[in-house]
């Protein structure tokens, strides 16, 4: 089993941040290779489907999602990414009232690929939410 965990600060209130990341259907706002996000469905169990900058589509479901605590649980059903039994986690902490860390994390088994391949995949992609976030704030 591979695990991916990543840290990062934004200077803003984790309420703002969270009101972005917890939008199941927004990843397009804050990951660039991801250029449409779409939904069916609401609440748990919810799909949104991302179709990427190369065109390819990763469909991925919505496993819990907890506002108070400002976490987000998601898992990957389908598409091209080297990986199998994803499930991945974001969650949001106020560091103080201009700044929060939010950490983003997973577990899952390399598929089509090394397991050093598919955590890479994984942590550039964490990298670029990263990225996207702080310049949105």
């Amino acid at each position: 089993m591979v695990h991916v965990a990543m840290k990062t600060t934004v200077n803003a209130a984790a309420e703002l941040v969270w009101q972005t990341v917890g939008d199941f259907s927004g990843l397009d706002k804050f990951v660039a290779a991801v250029t449409n996000s779409s939904v069916k469905g609401t609440g748990i169990g919810a799909e949104r489907t991302l179709t990427l900058q190369s065109g390819d589509q990763i469909v991925e479901k919505l496993e819990s999602l907890d506002n108070d605590n400002k976490t987000l649980q998601y898992s990957i059903v389908s598409g091209p990414l080297p990986v199998e039994g994803y499930l991945s986690k974001i969650a949001i902490r106020e560091l103080d009232p201009g700044q929060c860390e939010i950490a983003w994390s997973s577990t899952f088994e390399a598929k089509g690929a090394s397991e050093k391949e598919a955590e890479k995949a994984v942590a550039g992609i964490y990298a670029m939410g990263f990225e996207g976030l702080k310049k949105l704030y």
